[in-house]
């Protein structure tokens, strides 16, 4: 049994034939204070053997060098381990003959993990097919390659600076998230919400696609802070976001407009399917933000307006907007805890009447 960590098989659906595939925890090598390797800590690097030809005396060094290091034995282990573990320093000596499917394989999962950076183990000669798809994919992560003579200390520096170049993008990715995203919620700014909404309803327009806009404004938020400690309001706030985001599709989008003013978009959808998120968000904000420890107990409910678009009913972006603020407004009238669509001001889309306990 090899001495090094070895990445672990996900539970079988029957028990293996034969030993089991030996595991182990990451290996970190104690080092004295001070010393230039401290910088490497930290740093989870995965040894894909995907040859069997020997890696694991390479990952050994690379953890007497201060990494952390795991190595896995299929390239099918590798990819699992990369997206359980996320970001990634994958060192790779590939199979012979796998060609462009392997290093796709690869790229696929690195582009999903932010952090994470890719150094391939090549022949002495200039490598040839086998890379020729990663030369001409568009990237999103760090990219490297060593020769299999270069010796340990190579090796080593050539992991350590791909670890720094993928931590600056990962922080490159960061700031720019942060930049567009409301810290509070995680939703989208204003400035980024509008770009979005005029580009959703110019494309909507051109394509005659279906278009929702969801306008949600907390019921007596004031009192909330009135009554509680401002990080109860706060709470309400991150809860509120929360719940929007869970009950939205991967292509909607939701924002914080300020204070406890939301908006979503929904991409492709009719008024049957928006009023259904309209009543889902109805029932799930208040459910979600009477979870929040206090005294008195607090129950904060919403009122929503929305409109929809088919592509040829509305002249611009504005008045679908201007639409979406009247029946919210016309939520708001009716005492809120209530959903209004702007071409049925007078029906109302209401939680379900809950039973007395």
């Amino acid at each position: 049994m090899s001495p090094f960590p070895q990445a672990p098989d996900p539970a079988p659906a029957h028990a293996p034939t034969g030993p089991p595939a030996p595991q182990g925890v990451e290996l970190r090598s104690p080092r004295p204070a001070g010393d230039p390797v401290e910088l490497r800590r930290g740093v989870h690097v995965l040894v894909g053997d995907h040859r069997g030809a020997g890696m694991v005396e390479r990952a050994r060094t690379l953890s007497e060098a201060g990494f952390e290091v795991e190595v896995s034995a299929s390239l099918r282990r590798t990819l699992e381990r990369v997206s359980s573990r996320g970001a990634t320093v994958l060192v790779v000596d590939p199979l012979a003959d796998a060609g462009a499917a392997e290093f796709a394989a690869l790229a696929q999962a690195l582009a999903l993990q932010p952090g994470g950076a890719l150094l391939v183990i090549v022949p002495d000669e200039a490598p040839e097919r086998e890379l020729e798809v990663l030369a001409h994919r568009e990237l999103t992560f760090p990219l490297d390659f060593v020769h299999r003579n270069a010796g340990d200390a190579e090796l080593a520096l050539r992991v350590h600076l791909l670890e720094q170049r993928a931590r600056a993008a990962a922080e490159i990715v960061d700031l720019r998230h942060r930049a567009t995203h409301d810290d509070r919620t995680d939703l989208l700014r204003p400035q980024a919400f509008e770009d979005q909404f005029r580009q959703a309803f110019s494309a909507a327009q051109r394509h005659r696609l279906d278009l929702g806009l969801l306008l949600i404004d907390l019921d007596d938020f004031g009192k909330v802070n009135k009554l509680y400690d401002h990080t109860v309001g706060d709470e309400v706030i991150a809860r509120v976001g929360a719940t929007i985001r869970r009950a939205l599709r991967t292509e909607d989008v939701a924002a914080r407009l300020g204070g406890d003013e939301f908006c979503v978009l929904l991409p492709y959808t009719r008024k049957v399917d928006a009023a259904r998120v309209v009543q889902r968000l109805l029932e799930q904000i208040p459910e979600t933000t009477q979870q929040i420890p206090c005294n008195p107990p607090l129950r904060v409910t919403a009122s929503l307006g929305f409109e929809t678009f088919d592509g040829r009913d509305l002249a611009s972006a504005e008045e679908l907007r201007q639409h979406a603020e009247d029946a919210l407004r016309a939520a708001k009238r009716s005492g809120g805890d209530r959903g209004i669509y702007y071409r049925s001001l007078d029906a109302s889309v209401r939680p379900p009447t809950r039973s007395a306990d």
